[in-house]
């Protein structure tokens, strides 16, 4: 099975839905930012695809909701926020230069949501097809998790159009990833007069630091990186309050259970000193078996496709977590996620828009046969 001759999408028309996407702006976190950027979705894929998407308000923020009716069958997965703040758009406008699209949020992920619409329109046939677009991807999909577990489990399979590794490799396998944040109470004291009389915050995260880094194992793909501390603010006190965030990446639910027991199990080295954990791997692992299927047959699709595992995550890491297949890096062919040199490369997204819809048929014809 290879892909069905190219059929001819405008290039064109996927740029414009770009442009009207992107000179939004819609920052995770800003409610009204978000409420005018998911009426625009809708409307692309309402455009596009007729029927009518459904906002689902959330306190993150509205998530958009489309289906082709009958029996649901796939899942097309994205989000809709992006992490760069109101105004970003005036200092890095929308361009289209040297075969490269540019402007806030192109590559992660408008670019991959509009080649999915514009891939889906190619299809006769739409019924078995949802689409989610989610509002708090970004920060963590705090507010649409169980939805997108929900619909997932419902559709039997994920196709997710974060933008593409490097070289348009798809994304086989993400690691699971969270952030841990320690604080230190201690004591205050004279720095000068009587240190001793303090219980010095910063000594004791200095401790913790050490202790946190090795947690890591990254011959068998962990790692623990401190990323952020803060202690004290005057130069002549012992300084009371201290902490420490941790960045933490895992590849199996093993690590994730190690991991997180291990914080729980952290303790003070300075006598009087008392520390305190929150935090937890949010996003869980999805194994590179979670996409094997769905992967060999865009393979087929599209001769010479790589897979690659990726140290990010994304929403299918839970689609993944939940026993769904899913196959991620569907989205837009480029690079720069969360930089001001993001791009999508113009050439590579009248294939993938094929590339949507040659796995759509395909996921329907298995399912068909089975």
């Amino acid at each position: 099975m290879t892909m069905r001759a190219v059929v001819h999408v405008s290039v064109d028309a996927m740029i414009e839905d770009l442009r009207t996407l992107v000179e939004i702006e819609s920052p995770s976190r800003d409610l009204d930012a978000l409420a005018v950027s998911a009426k625009t979705v809708a409307s692309v894929i309402e455009n596009r695809l007729g029927g009518q998407a459904v906002l689902i308000a959330s306190e993150t923020g509205p998530h958009v909701h489309w289906s082709g009716g009958g029996e649901p069958q796939v899942l097309i997965l994205g989000h809709h926020d992006t992490v760069f703040p109101l105004g970003t758009l005036e200092r890095r406008p929308f361009a289209v230069q040297d075969g490269r699209v540019t402007g806030p949020g192109v590559f992660d992920m408008l670019g991959g949501l509009v080649q999915a619409v514009h891939g889906l329109a190619l299809l006769d046939d739409l019924s078995g097809v949802e689409i989610l677009v989610t509002a708090d991807e970004e920060i963590g999909s705090p507010s649409s998790r169980a939805l997108i577990e929900e619909r997932a489990l419902a559709c039997g399979a994920v196709l997710v159009f974060e933008g593409a590794a490097d070289g348009g490799a798809l994304k086989t396998g993400r690691k699971g990833c969270g952030s841990f944040h320690v604080s230190v109470a201690g004591r205050a004291s004279h720095a000068g007069l009587e240190p001793e009389a303090g219980v010095n915050a910063l000594i004791e995260a200095a401790h913790l630091v050490l202790d946190i880094a090795a947690f890591g194992r990254p011959e068998i793909g962990t790692t623990v990186t401190p990323t952020v501390a803060s202690a004290g603010g005057v130069d002549n006190v012992v300084p009371a309050e201290a902490t420490v965030t941790a960045d933490v990446r895992v590849e199996s639910a093993r690590e994730q259970a190690r991991i997180e027991s291990a914080f729980a199990a952290l303790a003070p080295h300075l006598e009087e000193a008392e520390i305190s954990v929150q935090g937890s791997i949010g996003r869980p692992p999805m194994p590179e078996s979670a996409s094997a299927d769905l992967f060999a047959v865009a393979q087929q699709l599209l001769p010479g496709l790589e897979g690659r595992s990726v140290g990010g995550g994304s929403d299918g890491n839970f689609t993944a977590a939940v026993g769904v297949p899913t196959l991620d890096g569907l989205g837009a062919v480029g690079g720069g996620a969360h930089a001001d040199h993001e791009y999508v490369l113009v050439e590579a997204m009248a294939e993938r828009a094929n590339l949507v819809a040659g796995l759509v048929r395909a996921i329907r014809d298995m399912n068909a046969g089975a």
